[in-house]
């Protein structure tokens, strides 16, 4: 791909939305985005973290620039390259030829007067705006990732936004940032289903709250493995049939054999 080429695809929301929304796991969202500076949501892959920061930023309150990162961006210039183009979708007076002047520069602090520079064109414009960044994981050994979100992170202003997907809790001193209430953390276990959840989804397919027991037990509430589950047609029903069979029988008082007892 020509350097100045960009994957359209990798700087839009994705597409289709989620079978049944978790309200629960969207206010999460919203709250932190009204108290915090920037969300991390972190999962490894099938845990849900992309479709929740896909709906919320769908339904959210603001204009949205999505950033899908990929290995390649690790080198800083394609990284700013990506990162100017989606934000200039809903800031058409963000200068990026300077910010990419930046990345070209010979200064061994670069990353983070990539970051100030930033910092200071979202001040100029004065709209609320909301942006997403998926799969940050993917670039985490680059030298500049640490420096850059350490300087953007604190200098955000009010107005703005940062959400970020990752399969494992970016570098040491970016999520310390949330004893200082710049962060909010939304871990894996937040992001697996209920029961509550699970009956809502599995209600879409015709399945009942007993369907979703079954499926809860045997997926730990695994956002992915819930989803497959309730769209396999005759697993909940085979779920439910297994753990039927599985009782252990007990003797019923008065017949003279054995009995499942049900009621347990």
């Amino acid at each position: 791909m020509n350097k100045n080429e960009l994957i359209h695809e990798k700087i839009s929301v994705p597409g289709g939305a989620a079978r049944t929304l978790r309200m629960r796991l969207l206010n999460l969202v919203l709250t932190s985005m009204t108290t915090n500076n920037a969300t991390v949501i972190h999962g490894w892959a099938g845990s849900g973290k992309t479709t929740l920061a896909a709906d919320f930023a769908r339904r959210a309150p603001r204009p949205t620039c999505w950033f899908k990162v990929d290995a390649a961006d690790s080198d800083l210039g394609m990284f700013c390259r990506y990162l100017t183009a989606t934000l200039k979708s809903q800031c058409p007076s963000l200068d990026e030829r300077h910010m990419l002047q930046i990345t070209e520069s010979d200064s061994r602090d670069r990353s983070g007067l990539l970051a100030e520079a930033l910092v200071f064109q979202l001040t100029d414009l004065g709209n609320p705006l909301l942006l997403v960044i998926e799969d940050l994981h993917l670039v985490y050994d680059a030298e500049w990732v640490v420096p850059f979100f350490q300087r953007l992170l604190p200098l955000l202003p009010s107005e703005v936004h940062v959400i970020i997907t990752c399969r494992s809790l970016p570098p040491t001193p970016l999520w310390r940032m949330r004893s200082k209430q710049m962060l909010r953390v939304i871990e894996e276990s937040e992001l697996a289903f209920n029961l509550e959840e699970t009956a809502q989804l599995f209600k879409t397919y015709g399945l009942n709250e007993e369907h979703a027991r079954a499926a809860l037990r045997e997926t730990n509430g695994r956002a992915a493995a819930i989803s497959n589950f309730a769209a396999t047609p005759g697993r909940a029903g085979r779920a439910i049939a297994d753990n039927f069979l599985s009782i252990e029988p007990r003797p019923v008082r008065g017949l003279g054999r054995i009995t499942p007892d049900f009621q347990t």
